[in-house]
């Protein structure tokens, strides 16, 4: 069975996962041997993950006959356009699992027609192994009344499908804890300077600014522009979700110090806390390739990889049985001991998603994304 990893921008780490996990395990699914295929989803021109390029990997991916499965894909936006091409594959629907999607219309009820789109053939064949955007940003927003206080909130998003449902669950639910969006719009990623969008913020008498996007739109000219005219991130409170997480340019910003984040799972920093698997896999990592993983969705591909491997040894090695080891009614489960993370979790045949939900927050400290504490949503 070949197998492809499919991610936007082609992170070396989550590849180096996957291909400890596969060494780890001898390449061995079952009775059945496989291998990786890498795609990438963006182009050069575009320096991220372009429409046309997901599009035409969607083909290939359905085209090769020997793929029975997809690990990725990391940004949303490109998994809507893939899924489809998939669902309706030859000898299939084609199983997809995602180390990093969160957008929740990729499962459940969102957008005007979601999910159901995303199924022309009326079969799920989509899993993800990691709680989508509404607990995340549901998170967030608790966590920034709640704990840090805050009371009139500016959010942004970069206007692309994972950060447009982030923002719009944090702006949900801070409204719900009694808080007030002041501000609610999209920033424009090829714009060279926010200073006039911050200075809004400030008019609009912001305490609290949500980035609901991905730190590759620009990210970094955002974050500079938002400490020049608010303040430092203890002036006034500045909270991204993941899609901000493991950037090392980030990292190494002195207006990132003190930014809260969230990721949704269990961050590498708790994993190695915590011991067992996950600490293990970190250690084998860093041994193999002589590094930390970058981000922690790395491992997570890693994981998604646990669920694809576990579903090809079920299965009788075509298409329609890999899926069907996931979404044929019995939930396909990996145990505390089995997962590489520690923490076991079954997906709902139903739906996709995973039964174990949790959320870490974060804060840069040092040029580190650092644990503050997990939550639970409320």
């Amino acid at each position: 069975c070949a197998l492809p990893i499919s991610s936007a921008d082609a992170s070396a780490s989550t590849n180096n996962t996957i291909a400890l996990l596969l060494e780890q395990v001898g390449g061995k699914a079952g009775n059945y041997t496989v291998t990786i295929k890498q795609y990438d989803n963006s182009t050069a021109a575009k320096g991220a993950w372009d429409d046309a390029q997901c599009a035409k990997n969607a083909q290939d991916h359905v085209a090769n006959v020997a793929e029975v499965a997809v690990m990725g894909t990391y940004n949303s936006g490109c998994a809507k356009i893939i899924l489809p091409t998939l669902n309706q594959a030859p000898d299939g629907p084609m199983l997809m699992v995602s180390h990093a999607n969160t957008n929740p219309g990729l499962t459940v009820t969102w957008d005007p027609g979601e999910p159901e789109k995303f199924y022309p053939t009326g079969k799920r064949n989509y899993a993800r192994v990691i709680p989508h955007d509404v607990f995340q940003g549901t998170a967030d927003a608790q966590f920034a009344f709640q704990d840090r206080k805050v009371t009139k909130c500016a959010v942004l998003n970069d206007n692309q499908t994972y950060g447009q449902g982030v923002a719009r669950a944090f702006a949900d639910e801070f409204k719900k804890q009694g808080g007030e969006v002041v501000v609610d719009q999209a920033w424009d990623a090829k714009q060279p300077d926010y200073t006039a969008l911050f200075q809004s913020i400030k008019a609009a008498g912001a305490d609290c600014v949500f980035f609901g996007g991905i730190y590759d739109n620009n990210g970094g000219t955002l974050m500079k522009n938002s400490v020049a005219v608010l303040g430092d991130n203890k002036t006034v409170f500045k909270m991204a979700p993941d899609g901000f997480s493991g950037y090392a340019d980030l990292q190494a910003m002195p207006e990132a110090e003190g930014l809260y984040m969230s990721f949704a799972g269990k961050s590498l920093d708790g994993l190695v806390k915590a011991g067992g698997n996950g600490a293990k896999f970190i250690e084998a990592y860093k041994a193999k390739y002589g590094e930390d993983p970058h981000g922690s969705y790395s491992v997570y591909g890693a994981l998604a990889m646990q669920v694809i491997m576990k579903a090809i040894a079920a299965s009788d090695g075509t298409r329609k049985g890999v899926t069907d080891a996931v979404f044929g009614g019995t939930k396909l489960c990996l145990t505390d001991a089995e997962s590489l993370t520690g923490i076991g979790f079954c997906i709902d045949p139903a739906t996709g998603d995973t039964d174990r939900i949790g959320m870490t927050i974060q804060q840069m400290t040092g040029g580190k994304e650092t644990d503050l504490m997990p939550w639970d949503v409320q």
